[in-house]
């Protein structure tokens, strides 16, 4: 099965095949934000702290070893990514190659059940290498978009993805907080034994759901390009060499970098921030539920919106609302403060990360969509080794890590700043333009 060329407006009426390939696709962000929500931004980030804590590490001290293996993670996101993104498009095997990421991440995640006592270090190692197989699956999924949709479609299929996110990744956040506020309703030990057997659900939420989309996507053909080590190096290479071709492409890449730094720098570290605040893991769990019920909505408010006006306007709009956000960190001292920022996160977490990615896809030559969404994915991972570093030696030099958020403004209005130049049409034509000159289409 083919689909439609994404770089015609979508047919009236869409086929049932392409209607359940776009849905398959959609619940692959179902699956992987299980692990978003309950591993890297709820349960996990407390759980690091409390084994450095048991080794002895201080409170700040455990809150800046979070921040250096989250950013030690995101550099080997950056460092493999582009490379790997190559080799999908030249050999046709994204999906073979998401399948493989998602199933180690999975599996590694129930693996984290093991830890305990003071065992950080081989808390830190678990946790970066199946945040590794998280990303990296993330950008052979993402690479499927062009493929999908057109158009303003893209902006529509991308926010309703999101929107299945929340949904999914909020569902079992609320199970698992179930299970550690009220471990003797399902008859566990304690909180300890229910934050354990959160691990194993999300590998295994995260496996099963994976199943639709390899059985309902279709591989898009190669490009047909040389596979071996040396010629994907040289196509990255040549790549660079042509940025000035895909200028907008570039600029929206550079700002993304920027902006999505922050974006991740606060979701990542939100738990931590708040546990060293003293609030409880019942409100941080709560909070990230607030998080996710808003972000369903709002996912879909932006999706409506953005058929109107586009994606880059509502991109801009919620990078202003992560601003007033970093800011308003610096006066959060109580639980309903951090429930207040949670909810102000999520009605603009999923406008700035689904609509980016569809206004990425509109302008990438669809038959180089790994390679090109792989530096998408390194850019976003790159960026985010910065804000984590930041945030670890701030929280170590001030003892607090109030200053380490509100100092996240910067990311936000330099990032918006770049994207203000991005101009998506021309970008998007620059993509057709090459398409066409190298002889491809989704029939090939």
């Amino acid at each position: 099965m083919r689909l439609p060329a994404a770089s015609h407006p979508a047919p009236r009426g869409v086929t049932p095949a392409l209607r359940a390939a776009r849905r398959a696709w959609c619940l692959y962000d179902w699956a992987n934000s299980a692990f978003a929500t309950s591993i890297m931004a709820a349960l996990f980030p407390p759980f690091f702290r409390e084994l450095a804590v048991a080794a002895g590490r201080g409170e700040a001290e455990a809150t800046a070893l979070w921040g250096y293996v989250t950013a030690g993670g995101l550099l080997l996101t950056a460092l493999l990514s582009p490379p790997l993104g190559v080799a999908a498009d030249a050999r046709g095997d994204r999906k073979r190659r998401l399948a493989w990421f998602a199933g180690a991440g999975s599996v590694l995640t129930m693996l984290m059940a093991l830890l305990g006592g003071a065992q950080w270090p081989a808390a830190a190692l678990l946790f970066t290498a199946a945040s590794l197989a998280f990303s990296l699956s993330i950008v052979f999924y993402e690479s499927l978009l062009p493929h999908l949709a057109s158009g303003r479609d893209l902006d529509a299929l991308s926010t309703q993805a999101y929107g299945l996110g929340y949904a999914g990744g909020g569902l079992l956040l609320v199970l698992n907080l179930a299970w550690v506020l009220k471990p003797g309703w399902f008859g566990l030990a304690d909180a300890g034994q229910a934050v354990r057997l959160s691990f194993v659900s999300v590998g295994l939420w995260w496996a099963v759901f994976t199943v639709p989309l390899l059985r309902r996507v279709p591989e898009p053909p190669s490009s047909g390009a040389p596979a071996g080590p040396v010629e994907t190096f040289r196509r990255l290479r040549a790549t660079f060499g042509e940025i000035r071709r895909y200028r907008d492409l570039s600029l929206l890449l550079g700002a993304y970098w920027v902006y999505n730094d922050g974006i991740g720098t606060i979701v990542k570290m939100a738990t931590a921030f708040g546990s060293e605040l003293g609030i409880g893991l019942t409100h941080l769990i709560g909070a990230l539920v607030v998080t996710q019920a808003v972000g369903i909505p709002s996912a879909y408010l932006f999706a409506a919106a953005a058929r109107r006006s586009g994606a880059k306007p509502l991109v801009l709009a919620a990078l202003a609302g992560y601003t007033l956000i970093a800011v308003g960190a610096l006066f959060l001292r109580t639980a309903p403060h951090f429930y207040l920022l949670a909810a102000a996160v999520g009605v603009v977490q999923g406008a700035a990360q689904a609509l980016s990615r569809s206004l990425f896809a509109s302008m990438v030559p669809r038959h180089r969509a790994a390679e090109f969404f792989g530096f998408f994915g390194a850019s976003g991972r790159l960026a985010g080794v910065a804000g984590p570093l930041v945030f670890g030696l701030t929280a170590q030099l001030a003892g607090n890590s109030r200053l380490g958020v509100a100092s996240l403004v910067v990311f936000f209005v330099v990032g918006g700043w770049l994207l203000t130049r991005v101009d998506p049409v021309a970008g998007a034509a620059a993509a057709r333009q090459a398409e066409r000159e190298a002889g491809w289409s989704d029939n090939s």
